[in-house]
């Protein structure tokens, strides 16, 4: 059966550990449901603790030799995964688009995004470059060098399947280590698909592995307790990160912790109101939501406030929602019955305190996970969508006049991940920037993301670094060498 020009009978739906696709140990199974129309898209076999051992074995074996290869050799397996990936990414973001809902649009943007981080490790693992001086006091020479900190399990989200596993596989490999992946129950088929082009390009039997689970927290807590694993990078909430934390610190892993978000998004008064609206419009509504970095609490200066919000709407109702497959559709599904039933919790307590909506506010009858796109007005500081993350394409807007004031309430979070700040000012824009409390900023732009950019927060929302150098890094360990001669 085919759908979308994915084969349904060649899709890879088993554990993929030491080169080979095999059963769990215990047999068991679980069902990926296509969130447009909730149907079946395949069964796929569910991990258990011999198999993790299984996987750590396999990694263990085959990262003595690839730690080994010179980095140029490492650096040209993966330019190859991302020569191999682009010529694909039609293919990936239609099976990125059948089991996360996300419209075609949208997951061929992830596709390249995802593709992007093997080209861009690809030129860092050449790159670890290390130091030699001499010490101040006694002369000896101070050498350093960073070697591969050992094998890493590697956590992913469903919002993301592919682009959140090659952002973590990218640079594990071109630090040297292997790695053994959970992605998320809601969307494994991605990551298991990208196994037989990663064979393709030339990564050993064994270095990279995959391990589906309805188990995860046992799994995940069995391999992190697991002597040989020495890094745990996870991307998710922040509640899920801080028991993985707590986990790590029994074996003092390596954590890198890419966890939630509660995104401020300040439009000042001198802002260029063409530049701001598509830019919210970016922050808030790519991936319909459904992402840490979204805009989750919109700040608009009062003397703009009311055009800001008609645009906005005006927007917000063009959009097309339905199958994400489906031509011209902008917005699909959410995820799960879960994640829609959360979003429109939200918007009925804000309702309930006074916000007024715009456009939206009402689930779509049918099949599927559906929500129009909303835009919520006079949203109250007590609202819940203002304290937590919607992960949804709700825009809640707050009015605000004194920058001191607003600089408050953005920063007024447990999360410290992203900002957006909308001025023609480019000096005070900078200085708002600079009193953020945030590990990232979007200065008259909706995205930040960016392989060359080191990605990451502050506070509840995280450890690490992932992109940029400094991502190749959190796989690597600091080796200093006292020398005479």
């Amino acid at each position: 059966m085919t759908k979308g020009n994915i084969n349904f009978d060649a899709l890879h739906s088993d554990l993929y550990i030491n080169g080979q696709w095999r059963d769990g140990a215990e047999k068991a199974r679980f069902d990926v449901i296509n969130p447009a129309n909730e149907e079946v898209i395949a069964s796929v076999a569910s991990a258990e603790i011999a198999d993790a051992d299984a996987a750590l074995d396999a990694a263990e074996a085959a990262m003595a030799d690839w730690a080994a290869r010179t980095p140029r050799e490492r650096s040209e397996v993966l330019r190859k995964a991302w020569e191999l990936m682009t010529a694909r990414l039609e293919d990936f973001a239609r099976l990125i688009t059948l089991e996360n809902g996300k419209a075609r649009t949208d997951a061929m943007g992830e596709a390249g995004y995802a593709a992007e981080f093997f080209r861009w490790f690809a030129e860092e693992a050449v790159r670890a470059d290390g130091l030699i001086t001499h010490a101040p006091a006694s002369g000896a020479r101070i050498m350093v060098q960073h070697k591969p900190a050992g094998l890493a399990v590697l956590v992913t989200p469903w919002n993301y399947p592919a682009a959140m596993g090659t952002r973590k596989i990218a640079p594990a490999l071109a630090a040297g280590c292997g790695v053994i992946i959970k992605p998320a129950s809601e969307t494994p088929l991605t990551m298991l698909a990208l196994m037989p082009l990663l064979e393709e390009a030339g990564v050993p039997a064994g270095l990279v592995n995959v391990l589906p689970s309805r188990r995860t927290g046992a799994l995940v807590d069995h391999m992190l307790h697991d002597p040989r694993v020495r890094v745990v990078s996870f991307t998710g909430s922040t509640g899920v990160g801080r028991k993985l934390l707590k986990s790590a610190a029994d074996q003092v892993l390596k954590p890198a912790m890419e966890l939630g978000g509660n995104a401020p998004c300040i439009i000042f008064d001198d802002a260029d109101m063409d530049v701001a609206l598509e830019g919210t419009m970016l922050a808030k509504m790519r991936n319909l939501g459904e992402a840490c970095t979204a805009a989750n609490r919109i700040y608009v200066h009062e003397d703009v406030a009311e055009e800001f919000t008609r645009r906005l709407v005006e927007r917000m109702q063009a959009l097309k929602v339905g199958d994400g497959l489906d031509e011209g559709v902008d917005v699909g599904p959410l995820v799960n019955a879960d994640t829609r039933d959360k979003v429109a919790a939200f918007v009925a307590d804000a309702v309930a305190k006074g916000a007024k909506i715009e456009c939206g506010g009402e689930a779509i009858d049918g099949k599927g996970y559906f929500y129009p796109p909303t835009v919520l007005s006079n949203v109250p500081e007590n609202a819940d969508c203002v304290q937590d993350e919607i992960f949804g394409p709700v825009a809640a807007i707050q009015s605000f006049r004194d920058q001191d004031d607003v600089i408050k309430r953005a920063n007024d979070t447990e999360y410290g991940l992203v900002a957006y700040v909308f001025s023609g000012d480019f000096k005070r824009a900078l200085q708002v920037c600079e009193r953020l409390d945030y590990g990232m900023v979007g200065l008259n732009r909706g995205l930040v993301s960016d392989p060359a950019a080191p990605f990451g927060g502050t506070k509840q929302s995280g450890l690490g670094r992932e992109g940029g150098h400094e991502g190749m890094l959190e796989f690597m360990e600091t080796q200093y060498i006292s020398a005479s001669w």
